[in-house]
């Protein structure tokens, strides 16, 4: 049920915001808590989803087995499906191929046709068409590290910044739709240094174990990638629905596993943001923010 509009942009109409992931289950452990609160906000939320997760491995011991591994791309179809409906999304296939995570020294070539192997002006095409028709206010992705190096996340950066650029251009592929400037651009920011910091800190201070003290002692600072953050959303009050969407993609996150180590009640009163940086912006706005639509969403009267 979509939620009555709260805020609207200037021309009166609901406030969009369109998340662009590599796989089935990035859109819930990468900024879920923000889409729970836009939508309950009234905004209007998409998510692109540009794999299936075909390659992925089952990260859930309870889901690891020979019937679940035969039909892996049905399955996180439906999970993806689940979690739509408790993030109240919409959500779309982009139908690209997942490239799956390499490993080894050197590392061996991606699966030929794989998402991590296209060329991103001709793989950008279906988002073209998708920012086109959904019209959003807001785009959202990951950095051009991926977010972490796996090949598609890296591959989703260079597609969603290629679509932003040419869906504003008529002369672009003008069989795609009528032009659409995005007026913002974010990248996300998932657990870096200081959030991670301050959650480990708050463990420990209540004398409970921390799952990440052995990667906080690996941890190399990098100043310049924190200090690109430009914009902190508060939606801890979202957090359980995030963790709902997260539980829905059975195959990929244990229930007892590293993502719910963390009491919730912890998570937010040590670190109640999800946290952005602006990229790209049409509208004027004052950072830091604390809104993604901030110099576009006005009250709406009544």
């Amino acid at each position: 049920m979509i939620q009555p509009a709260l805020r609207a942009d200037d021309r009166g109409e609901r406030l969009r915001l369109l998340h662009v992931h590599a796989h089935p289950d990035d859109e819930s452990s990468k900024g879920a808590a923000t889409t729970a609160r836009y939508v309950a906000e009234g905004a209007e939320v998409m998510v692109a989803t540009c794999t299936g997760g075909e390659r992925g491995s089952i990260l859930n011991p309870n889901m690891d087995r020979p019937d679940v591994l035969a039909n892996i791309a049905e399955i996180r179809r439906q999970e993806m499906d689940a979690a739509r409906r408790i993030l109240g999304i919409e959500q779309v296939w982009l139908g690209f191929v997942d490239s799956g995570l390499p490993e080894g020294d050197p590392l061996p070539p991606l699966p030929e046709g794989s998402f991590g192997t296209l060329d991103p002006e001709e793989a950008c095409l279906p988002l073209v068409e998708v920012v086109r028709r959904f019209r959003p206010h807001v785009m959202t992705t990951y950095d051009e590290r991926g977010g972490y190096p796996h090949p598609d996340h890296i591959m989703c950066n260079r597609i969603s910044v290629a679509a932003y650029e040419h869906a504003a251009d008529p002369d672009f592929h003008p069989e795609l739709g009528a032009a659409w400037q995005v007026p913002k651009l974010y990248y996300s920011f998932g657990f870096h240094l200081d959030k991670t910091t301050a959650i480990h800190g708050a463990m420990t201070s209540r004398g409970l174990k921390s799952p990440y003290e052995e990667r906080l002692r690996d941890w190399k600072p990098d100043p310049e990638m924190e200090n690109r953050i430009t914009t902190r959303v508060p939606c801890g009050e979202y957090f359980e629905v995030r963790d709902r969407a997260l539980i829905a993609h059975a195959t990929q996150i244990d229930p007892e596993g590293f993502f719910f180590q963390v009491p919730l009640e912890l998570q937010q009163e040590a670190w109640p943001t999800e946290d952005w940086e602006l990229v790209r912006t049409t509208v004027a706005t004052r950072l830091p923010e604390d809104d993604l639509f901030a110099g576009i969403a006005v009250p709406v009267a009544g």
